[in-house]
């Protein structure tokens, strides 16, 4: 172990880098490293800790992928709500959209939180955290379509009180509900990879984008910490930038 120096383990560390390896990855082998080391040293089994001066890689800020506004229209816009199970799942993206849900949170929304008139849902998110969230109008009109047309004709003697059901009359999973979201996406002719979560995160970012506080933003998500929610300043950097380069003559 005496033989380990800084410059070996930089060295090591580099090449792994150039192999590939995400910085996210090599982050965790430093840590690790660091660690080991100084339980080594704890042992007095060496002189001097060669992960001391090792700094953390530096992690990428991940930019959330999102949807703009006439892409999410036209994903709503080609679900035929007179085929059958068009009423739940027009409703069950335009709620994605217009709440911000989590796909376990639109999988255990129940009637009894719904309240069509303030058009207002709770949900239970992470943590097992209450919270109240608006739902659009146009999300409250779909939602009662389904609710008084289809949804009585898929409740059987074991369904509960969630609002989306599946034939079976079960609890729609939160993989089904990923599933219907993907297939809705692919018959819409839309080339992006669209995703439940996708939804979310194109409600925080229209939201911003169009002057509501982020604190506003962090409370209808449910996040814990502010710091969650400003990777949506980030997103919307980017697309003013990218608005800026695109029209500004110097640019």
């Amino acid at each position: 172990m005496r033989d380990v120096t800084q410059p070996l383990i930089s060295e090591y560390l580099g090449a792994r880098k150039r192999s590939g390896l995400a910085a996210s990855s090599i982050k965790l082998i430093v840590v690790a490293l660091k660690i080991f080391f100084r339980f080594l040293g704890g042992k007095d089994a060496l002189t001097r800790d060669p992960t001391e001066t090792l700094t953390l890689p530096r992690i990428e800020r991940y930019l959330p992928e999102t949807l703009n506004e006439l892409q999410v229209e036209r994903l709503i816009e080609s679900i035929e709500t007179k085929h059958p199970l068009g009423l739940r799942d027009r409703a069950m993206v335009e709620l994605l959209y217009a709440s911000g849900l989590r796909t376990s949170e639109l999988a255990n929304a129940r009637l009894e939180n719904l309240n069509f008139e303030e058009r207002i849902l709770r949900v239970t998110g992470k943590g097992n955290k209450m919270r109240l969230v608006p739902v659009g109008r146009k999300a409250c009109d779909a939602l009662a379509a389904y609710v008084s047309t289809e949804r009585p004709k898929l409740v059987k003697r074991r369904s509960g009180s969630e609002i989306f059901l599946s034939n079976r009359g079960t609890k729609l999973t939160t993989v089904r509900i990923w599933q219907i979201v993907k297939e809705r996406a692919k018959r819409s002719g839309l080339e992006t990879n669209i995703y439940p979560h996708l939804l979310r995160h194109s409600f925080a970012t229209h939201l911003l984008s169009n002057g509501a506080d982020l604190r506003i933003i962090q409370e209808m998500l449910g996040h814990a910490d502010i710091s969650t929610t400003q990777v949506y300043t980030h997103v919307d950097q980017q697309r003013l930038k990218a608005v800026h380069r695109k029209f500004h003559p110097r640019a």
